[in-house]
């Protein structure tokens, strides 16, 4: 995952820092260097790092922190302050224009994934309620319109293409169909290159003439590390973007990218990408992402994918039946089939605070086995086993756990937890809305693993 390791080394040093109580200049400087490596390491830009450090230098040895009964907590708020200015303060909206089509035009090197992320961002206005449309207009690639289309389907969001005719003339037909037929949301999804080249960014100037986007985004791959910058940074200075699409953020990568992209074009983050599904696109938040980056986890993130990933009728039925305490496997079922649309579990643990850069790969992986082999259990139950768990036998037991290619012990197991679960939600149905809200905090997933 992103940051995972500028998540530890800041960790490292502040634990230094938590250590020694009352802190002075000489404590600061020594941290204050840690830190610097570590962004360096992340891969942030060379001259970002040092102005960032000598900025949060000059606040953390100011008298306020070093005579403070909690220096150590002072120094980590200046961090997360400047780490969230850092990237841009806000989150930075799309401009969606007054009278439609709002024109979105995609732009970027060749394997970053705009075509992609085209139909992400088509989907994400689709859930607003609005009418987006996407436009081929990378005639280049082989079976770039082709790949546009399928992208286009799974996002349920007409594709406008006209073969290999010149693009310009494209994206220009394309603003009239919009109009004529509501779609208040038009997405151009240009052509790329291997490497930035001036016929590629002459065609891209052409076409900006002729449509004058409302919104060019930039999309850049985060895996590139600090050559992304350096590709933000030309784009700009030959096209003029207004915000950037960071992809690949889910990855092995470093993060400097998404540090120092602000700082040294002056443009603003708009999205993430946080995976391969059409889904996994999140509107950027400058401070969630400081606290993510601090491990402090990211909770606002977490309730708006629950928000959005989660049937309301479902969810109502589900507080109806905790009331009356008639909660089966069925619905614990349902329940994980909710958590899944929400993302790999590594990402929604590292949102929790506390546990944010804590998890390694291995327990992600493992608890990940584990809920495969919940599912499997219950999937071999019949649907009177699911329903009333008490009758399962010694008997039935074997069957399921032969069923389920697991041993009679993990059957046992969930048993066990789930009879807890229901004598909790059965507490907890007599309990005030405060004092349940604490119980539930001890199980953040729901169920205890």
């Amino acid at each position: 995952m992103a940051f995972e390791g500028l998540t530890d080394k800041l960790a490292a040093a502040f634990k230094k820092l938590r250590a020694k109580g009352k802190l002075t200049e000489s404590d600061i400087k020594e941290a204050m260097r840690e830190v610097r490596l570590a962004l360096l390491e992340a891969d942030v830009n060379y001259k970002v790092a040092k102005d960032f450090i000598a900025t949060v230098s000059a606040r953390a040895v100011g008298a306020d922190v070093l005579e403070s009964l909690t220096p150590a907590q002072q120094i980590i708020k200046i961090v997360n302050d400047e780490l969230t200015a850092l990237m841009g303060s806000t989150n930075s909206r799309i401009n969606i224009s007054s009278r439609i089509p709002t024109v979105i035009m995609m732009c970027g090197l060749q394997g970053a994934g705009k075509t992609t992320h085209a139909a992400k961002l088509a989907r994400y206005f689709k859930q607003q309620g609005r009418r987006p449309m996407l436009v081929a207009c990378d005639i280049y690639r082989p079976a770039a319109i082709q790949q546009l289309q399928v992208v286009g389907a799974k996002a349920e969001t007409p594709v406008f293409e006209r073969g290999t005719q010149n693009p310009v003339d494209t994206a220009k037909e394309a603003i009239s169909y919009a109009r004529d037929y509501g779609h208040d949301i038009v997405i151009l999804d240009t052509a790329g290159r291997l490497h930035i080249d001036e016929a590629l960014m002459q065609e891209l100037r052409n076409i900006k003439s002729a449509v004058v986007p409302h919104e060019i985004l930039l999309v850049i791959d985060a895996m590139v590390g600090q050559d992304a910058v350096n590709v933000a940074k030309t784009f700009d200075e030959n096209l003029g973007i207004d915000g950037v699409i960071l992809t690949k953020l889910d990855g092995d990568t470093r993060g400097g990218a998404a540090l120092s992209v602000k700082a040294v074009t002056g443009k603003p983050i708009k999205f993430v990408g946080t995976g391969e599904k059409l889904e996994d696109l999140e509107p950027f938040y400058p401070d969630r992402m400081a606290s993510r980056i601090l491990g402090m986890g990211d909770v606002l993130t977490l309730i708006e994918k629950a928000q959005t990933q989660v049937d309301e009728k479902e969810a109502e039925e589900m507080a109806r039946k905790l009331k009356a305490n008639s909660f089966d496997l069925n619905d614990l079922l349902a329940q994980m089939k909710q958590m899944k649309k929400m993302g790999p579990l590594g990402q929604l643990l590292n949102m929790f605070p506390g546990v944010s850069g804590k998890i390694t790969e291995d327990e992600v992986s493992a608890g990940e086995q584990q809920l495969k082999k919940i599912e499997s259990i219950i999937y071999s139950m019949t649907p009177r086993e699911r329903e009333k768990p008490s009758i399962i036998n010694p008997s039935r037991k074997r069957r399921i756990a032969m069923g389920s290619g697991t041993k009679v012990e993990d059957v046992n197991r969930l048993l066990k937890q789930f009879e807890q679960m229901q004598k909790m939600m059965k507490q907890l149905g007599s309990l005030s809305k405060g004092k349940r809200r604490r119980m539930m905090s001890q199980f953040p997933g729901g169920f205890p693993m």
